[in-house]
């Protein structure tokens, strides 16, 4: 048997030691970081993402510290890969005890320049919403039935703030959020809960091509330490400030709010990228 990981930083011991654990978007980013601490408090990671070397490289860091780490290189907008990985795994781990659905697409494009590209919608669909909520469904049985389980959304704070020129993207995010909620409270009796981690902006390759967000935003070590409590602490959302601001001010100045952040959105116009046809 490997030798477990150390468990930095923690009086007692994780609730992830010795389950099985998997992260969606592991190849790098929050994923490829989550991956990693989970091995380090004694969790089998199964890595899931679309760049095979990029997965291969990740789990031998894993490996070399003595965690243990196997890889599904696949796409989870296809359909078909993502029932054939549920069976896989089931067949090969015995199901999963923890699911992290991290991977995702971001497009931050104003309206104005997307009534030709529905596909951004689609395409954001795909990997936000249909990709992760194919994979949960196809979980859920196991997990229901060994009376345990913990499933994680990596959302947005855009849930609550609803931060313009996100349409595609919070949309997306949001429909996850709301699934999740509903199918947690059929699922509560069985052990089976969810967490919605309402994260802000976070500095990974995702953001980069957005020249306003550089060095802005949350750490991936920061990131990794929410996700991280949504694991182990397992509460209903982990949301950052600035989102319990921005839901407070939804309800008691609706009005005021929608003004202020209409005004601040036309402070930060749409990116070179995001203009390209």
């Amino acid at each position: 048997m490997l030798p477990r990981l150390p468990l930095p930083f923690l009086p007692h011991r994780s609730p992830l030691e010795g389950r099985v654990v998997l992260v969606t978007g592991a190849s790098s980013g929050i994923g490829e970081a989550v991956a990693i601490a989970c091995a380090a408090r004694g969790a089998q990671v199964l890595l899931v993402a679309r760049r095979a070397d990029e997965l291969e490289r990740v789990a031998a860091e894993i490996r070399e510290k003595g965690g243990s780490a196997t890889t599904y290189a696949l796409d989870l907008t296809d359909a078909e890969a993502v029932d054939a990985l549920v069976k896989q795994v089931n067949t090969e781990q015995g199901g999963v005890d923890y699911l992290v659905n991290n991977a995702g697409r971001s497009i931050r494009r104003s309206i104005e320049l997307s009534y030709d590209r529905f596909h951004d919608v689609e395409r954001t669909m795909a990997i936000n919403y249909f990709g992760p909520v194919r994979l949960t469904m196809g979980l859920l049985p196991g997990m229901r039935e060994r009376h345990f389980g913990h499933v994680v959304n990596i959302v947005t704070w855009g849930v609550t703030l609803k931060a313009p020129k996100f349409s595609a993207y919070i949309a997306s995010k949001t429909a996850l959020d709301t699934w999740s909620r509903v199918v947690a409270r059929e699922t509560r009796g069985d052990n089976v809960t969810f967490t919605n981690v309402r994260m802000s902006l976070v500095q990974t390759p995702m953001t980069a091509p957005t020249k306003v967000y550089r060095g802005k935003g949350y750490t991936v070590e920061e990131a990794t330490a929410m996700v991280m409590d949504a694991l182990e602490r397992r509460p209903l959302t982990v949301q950052t400030a600035v989102g319990r601001v921005g839901q407070l001010a939804e309800v008691f100045i609706p009005n005021t709010f929608e003004a202020v952040v209409a005004q601040v959105s036309r402070m930060f116009p749409d990116s070179e990228a995001a203009k390209r046809r």
